[in-house]
């Protein structure tokens, strides 16, 4: 399956009112229905697209491909049925707290009462991200002999270096890239899709997905047989339910296995059998809800990360582990309240870096990339507002504050510029440094700033044009009003989860005339109502936040407008959202 993607040498760009409009080029049979048209768009064929549609948990890959789960999981079981403690090493961000979940609930269930496991998370401020040298001398010294990570590790050259000396079994579970220069680290069992010389046919799993493909062969060989038992299974079909909280977090293609891991995943949260779950949608005010991805992007996920943003991860961790009752309610609630600690402090720091941004000459068109530094900046949170940047100013942004002695913070990039593969250009000038092509961390000495700030800028310009630095509305294709009706929209909404790799389906209504007075709705009129007629069929349409331009528009006025479509709630019709518009030539 294709992540979906279009090839600029033969894309149609339009420019919108607000954005630049990127048409998928497709090759679709004469005559393709709507959603023969969106498979095309997608690098789709027909029997492909229908396979998409029909997305089971047969698409999983079977678990043993995995490089080095086989020898992993052989030590945890004998760690397990022999009661030689085992500890989980989490990252503090969604992907790895479900990562952890899901190791934590597996061991306890395949060892039973002879079971020693425990979890660590590091403080992100006072550790900072992954395995780090005095925690796992700590962890040796109360007399773990088997160390799990999640989400981490896969760059731990000299942690690994630690553990074995230790006498300690290091297991690294990871997705992030490894080393530039090709270094593993010397552990007992590395477990990780894009090993050198992996066979296992999909590469993008996130670590609660590697963590998932893990507890399902831990199960196996537990039971020793292909099929596991009753109990087992239910346990791995609730466990998707954190897989599916971490993939989309984690923001990775939602194609392939994490298709299927998502699907089925969200499906589950509402009735979840752990507490601790149904107690952060509560939090969350979605109780009866059928949850969404939007909703583990903007509801369920904001508050984990909060947690290790604004306070500690471990928290988190034991609500999704241990917590029951009146303590999963507490951290729930405790986890709502750091949200909206962190909601008041991103925009404090949105808005000082925009107008040092802008009066730095950051965001004109000779320049290429955002680069700023301030003590006072939270560093549990500059990782999210470099996001609200690129997505303000788009152009890849990196975000550092004052932390021990060194900048430390974060960056966020945009389609086609690879921040991992710049801060590798960059390396000298860095302390230290990971993460992948979207997003990373890194560390430097005060007295490199000046100069790391001209290298990346000069990468950045280097790889750029002005023309790159123009936020994009990816489009599947064009359709008539007549197409969008409840059945055909219906189908549309079978390609969800939507999500990195598997946007929202974005369709360009062209020569589109407005059949009515134009109107506005909910408080103060701030969301505008539009209804837009090709020949045949005219259709209400809705537009976000934009009640202030009802003046601009007028009946009769043709219009090209870019929309999602979507099945009303409260009325049953179909009613799409307005993305962008303008007026049309």
């Amino acid at each position: 399956m294709l992540v979906y993607g279009v090839t600029t040498a033969t894309q149609e760009t339009i420019r919108g009112r607000a954005k630049r409009w990127v048409i998928a080029p497709h090759s679709a049979p004469a005559g393709a229905d709507l959603i023969g048209r969106i498979f095309a768009a997608r690098g789709l064929d027909s029997e492909e697209g229908r396979k998409m549609l029909a997305c089971t948990l047969a698409d999983l890959h079977d678990p043993v491909a995995l490089p080095g789960v086989d020898r992993a999981c052989e030590r945890i079981l004998a760690a397990l049925t022999s009661g030689e403690p085992v500890v989980i090493y989490g990252d503090y961000d969604v992907d790895g707290i479900t990562a952890s979940a899901i190791l934590y609930h597996t061991f306890i269930a395949v060892g039973g009462d002879t079971a020693n496991v425990r979890t660590y998370v590091p403080h992100r401020l006072e550790e900072g991200y992954g395995l780090n040298a005095e925690a796992i001398e700590t962890i040796a010294r109360d007399g773990a002999k088997v160390i799990v990570s999640v989400d981490c590790g896969i760059t731990a050259i000299e942690e690994a270096d630690v553990a074995k000396k230790l006498g300690v079994d290091l297991i690294i579970t990871d997705h992030h890239n490894p080393q530039s220069d090709g270094e593993l680290p010397d552990a007992f069992a590395l477990v990780h899709p894009r090993l050198p010389g992996s066979k296992y046919p999909f590469g993008e799993l996130c670590g609660a997905g590697v963590a998932y493909k893990l507890a399902w062969w831990l199960c196996v060989l537990a039971d020793g047989s292909n099929k596991v038992s009753a109990s087992k299974r239910e346990l791995l079909l609730e466990l998707l339910s954190f897989a599916s909280l971490g993939t989309i977090a984690d923001m990775v293609p939602l194609v392939g296995e994490n298709r299927a891991l998502t699907r089925f995943g969200l499906s589950r949260i509402q009735r979840s059998r752990f507490g601790g779950l149904r107690e952060l949608v509560s939090a969350s005010g979605l109780d009866g809800e059928n949850i969404g991805a939007d909703d583990v992007g903007f509801r369920l996920g904001p508050r984990l990360n909060a947690c290790g943003r604004m306070g500690h991860a471990a928290e988190a961790v034991e609500l999704f582990t241990t917590a029951k009752g009146k303590r999963a309610r507490e951290i729930a609630e405790g986890l709502h309240r750091q949200n909206l600690d962190r909601q008041a402090e991103e925009r404090r720091i949105v808005e000082q870096a925009a107008k040092m941004a802008e009066e730095l000459g950051m965001t004109g068109s000779d320049r290429r990339a955002i680069v700023l530094a301030h003590e006072s900046w939270h560093p549990g949170v500059v990782g999210i507002v470099c996001s609200r940047l690129v997505d303000r100013y788009a152009r890849p942004t990196i975000l550092l504050c004052q932390q021990d002695g060194k900048l430390k913070g974060s960056g966020r990039s945009i389609p086609g510029f690879n921040l991992h593969g710049a801060l590798d250009a960059c390396a000298s000038y860095l302390a230290t440094y990971g993460g992948h092509d979207m997003a990373a961390g890194l560390s430097l000495t005060p007295d490199n700033y000046e100069a790391f700030l001209d290298a990346f800028s000069d990468h950045a310009a280097s790889l750029l044009s002005p023309d790159d630095l123009v936020n994009e509305l990816r489009v599947d294709t064009h359709a008539l009003t007549n197409e969008l009706n409840v059945g055909s929209v219906k189908e549309i909404d079978r390609l969800r989860p939507f999500g990195q790799g598997n946007p929202r389906v974005r369709l360009l209504l062209r020569q589109v005339r407005i059949d009515r007075d134009p109107g506005v709705f909910g408080a103060q009129g701030k969301h505008l109502s539009l209804h837009l007629r090709h020949e045949g069929r005219a259709l209400r349409c809705i537009m976000w936040n934009s009640g202030s331009i009802r003046n601009e528009l007028a009946r009769g006025q043709l219009v090209d407008a870019v929309v999602t479509p979507q099945v009303s709630s409260f009325s049953g019709e179909v009613e799409p959202v307005i993305e962008d518009w303008r007026f049309a030539e």
